[in-house]
């Protein structure tokens, strides 16, 4: 038969073959009629519509068998062969077309052609532009159909048979030996990784993924489609474009698939290894799955910031493309294995019904931490202790903020990025969506220090000066919910903390002060005086310190010690700066204006103010200001009673803001006073004694 085929030769004429002709005569006359009868093209022309709404079923069929034939014996494909004779003899060192023979074996020269196909300019040697578009018009439509690809087909044959029997429709069975590439016998997995690595570089030779992402190659990266040379450009714009609504799933699928591939070697992200292939080389070497090549040129990377190394070891153009590949990994769970596997059995039971992509699982798993098992709760607070420290790897946050960026933070830099949204959440233009977003990150680092680096580097010396109790506790990759940063607050009222670190305490404070959930320890504590008497304050939709208020007007109906204690050093941070009382801090704003305007805030020196106002009689407050602040005087005279003073500090404000301060103050005057003329006399006695014991 394959005799028969190179006497006839129906690739030069296609009409020679009767039943080829005859089937795909309606084919020819809808989707090649632009091409002259008895053309060559024609051949051509069937295959870029083969698996397309235009072919029909007999005329596949009968033109899979003669591609079959001409797939093994390039002599047939005549338009191959009269646009690369010249570059065969130049470059492969051939005049006779595929000849045969110990030192030329079968199918050698297109071999050659191929190798040639993809170089550049720098590499030099490289195929005429006829060639290469021949070249790559083989390589598409061998990428159609395994059985057109005689080495993929000889050498895995006995996967395809073990791993991919089920797989029968289109283009399948190459996906299916991608996704079990490690499984593969050697000369398989060679043959597939050459493969895949080339449709890296090129991925317009995926010829059916290109069909299915028509739609959004034509709308976002027709630009990049229209390179000669494409260098992996296209599939990093269909990556950054895959949530697009004009995205459609076929494309996205395509496309996910490709990205999963990608994770199994370095090789398989054609811009990564150009990018990074020395550096690879040189810090990461043995490495070959891309997450671990990623890890470890990410800590090099990492460890030279640190560090504040002259130079970095990872050059500038291998740290640009890795940010690349750090930022798509994120979009995915499935794009981070060991997070994935960690947290596979949490996936089934938590989130079965939460689609992949756009973050949306790595996302449930954060809201239902407390839910996962051991190792996935552990990596889940890896990955967020990174993307605190690199908020600009927090996808859903970079996602759901990405309008609010462009507004408050184009110039900050993106380890700042959470916290310039922070400073901007309660501005009148900023986005719901945004906002309650910025809560949800704030929530998270309060449950742990170490989810914020700021704090943490404000409060470095601080943190084990005061609170080594609690970190002695700890576990390594669990949140200590809250603890040390509530150890904090408590110095803070103590004013005992370092500038620093008081600085970002005051800032905490103020606002848990507006939304009781970004206090862990207080809704720990108090869920149940939460529920009960002040569930209506927690329902509302915005926060603005209801919920606290609440629970310290009910201060006295609080049975569990735990909540008291918390509400307590509520009341106690409200004493060291009326900041943190953003109820009272409202009440009173005019009144700070006009009679405390001099004096700078902290270390409780505007509550003495008001509190001096309060008690002078010439001074008229704010009748709202004047409630309030009585209503924190019984507040503080209870607390008093309930928890005593700890330290001098504490006795000191205790004393400052009684209502009986000008008594106390007296009674300590008069006591200092007769202290002291006692010891006036006292001395005088001991003079006089002293002057006749000399005297005798």
């Amino acid at each position: 038969l394959q005799t028969l085929i190179q006497e006839t030769d129906p690739g030069a004429d296609y009409r020679i073959d009767r039943a080829l002709n005859e089937a795909c005569e309606s084919v020819i006359q809808t989707a090649c009629k632009h091409i002259r009868s008895g053309d060559p093209m024609i051949l051509s022309c069937l295959m870029e519509h083969l698996y397309t709404e235009k072919m029909v079923e007999d005329c596949e069929h009968r033109l899979l068998e003669l591609q079959y034939f001409i797939s093994r014996d390039w002599k047939l494909d005549t338009v191959l062969y009269r646009k690369c004779q010249g570059d065969a003899s130049r470059l492969c060192h051939t005049h006779g077309w595929n000849e045969t023979s110990e030192l030329m074996p079968p199918g050698a020269v297109f071999s050659c052609l191929y190798r040639h196909a993809y170089r550049t300019e720098e590499q030099g040697r490289r195929l005429s532009r006829e060639c290469r578009a021949e070249v790559q018009r083989i390589l598409h439509q061998r990428a159609m159909d395994v059985k057109l690809d005689p080495t993929l087909q000889d050498k895995c044959m006995i996967d395809l048979g073990k791993w991919c029997s089920e797989k029968t429709e289109t283009g399948q069975e190459l996906e299916c030996l991608q996704d079990h590439l490690d499984d593969l016998v050697s000369d398989c997995r060679d043959i597939v990784g050459n493969l895949t690595e080339l449709e890296s570089e090129d991925i317009q030779i995926e010829a059916l993924l290109m069909r299915a992402c028509e739609p959004i190659i034509q709308t976002f990266c027709h630009e990049v489609a229209d390179n000669q040379i494409d260098s992996g450009d296209l599939m990093e714009c269909l990556i950054q474009n895959k949530h697009q609504k004009e995205m459609n799933e076929k494309c996205a699928i395509g496309v996910t698939h490709f990205q999963l591939v990608q994770m199994k070697d370095f090789r398989f992200s054609y811009k990564f290894k150009m990018a990074c292939k020395e550096d690879v080389l040189k810090l990461c070497p043995n490495i070959k799955k891309k997450v671990d090549v990623v890890i470890c040129l990410s800590t090099t990377v990492r460890n030279d910031t640190l560090q504040d190394a002259k130079e970095h070891r990872v050059s500038l153009k291998c740290r640009k493309q890795l940010r690349v590949e750090e930022l798509e990994m994120t979009e995915d769970i499935r794009l981070e294995p060991e997070l994935y596997e960690a947290c596979k059995s949490d996936i089934k039971n938590y989130c079965q019904n939460v689609p992949y992509g756009n973050a949306q699982i790595i996302e449930c798993l954060k809201e239902i931490k407390k839910q996962l098992s051991t190792r996935c709760h552990q990596k889940v607070f890896k990955l967020q202790e990174t993307e605190m420290m690199d908020p600009e790897l927090d996808y859903t946050l970079m996602r759901v903020c990405k309008q609010m960026i462009k507004r408050f933070c184009p110039e900050a830099d993106s380890k700042n990025m959470l916290q310039c949204l922070k400073q901007n959440k309660n501005s009148e233009v900023m986005d719901p969506k945004c906002k309650q977003m910025i809560t949800k990150r704030q929530i998270t680092q309060n449950t742990d220090y170490r989810l914020n680096p700021v704090l943490r580097k404000a409060c470095k010396a601080d943190i084990p000066k005061f609170c080594q109790n609690i970190l002695n506790r700890a576990k390594d990759d669990t949140e200590l919910e809250g603890q040390v940063i509530s150890c904090l607050k408590l110095k803070y009222a103590d004013q005992r903390l370092s500038p620093d670190c008081e600085d970002q305490i005051r800032v905490i404070i103020q606002e848990s002060a507006l939304d009781y959930r970004l206090d862990p320890q207080l809704q720990m504590h108090c869920s149940e005086e939460i529920s009960s008497l002040c569930a209506e304050e927690a329902a509302a939709q915005e926060q603005t310190g209801q919920v606290e208020e609440c629970l310290k007007v009910n201060l006295l109906k609080i049975k569990t010690e735990m909540c008291k204690k918390e509400v307590l050093n509520m009341l106690k941070e409200s004493k060291a700066d009326i900041f943190v009382d953003p109820v009272l801090h409202t009440a009173c704003a005019l009144d700070i204006k006009h009679h405390c305007a001099a004096i700078p805030p902290g270390r409780g020196r505007q509550m003495s103010c008001l509190m001096e106002a309060l008690e002078d009689k010439r001074v008229r407050l704010q009748p709202e200001c004047k409630k309030r602040l009585n209503d924190r005087i019984e507040m503080w005279s209870y607390a008093a009673k309930v928890a005593p003073a700890e330290g001098f500090s504490d006795l000191a404000m205790q004393v400052m803001t009684s209502p009986s301060k000008n008594y106390i103050l007296s009674v300590i005057t008069v006591g200092i006073c007769v202290l002291f003329l006692i010891g006036l006399m006292c001395g005088r006695i001991t003079k006089r004694v002293t002057r006749e014991l000399k005297d005798r």
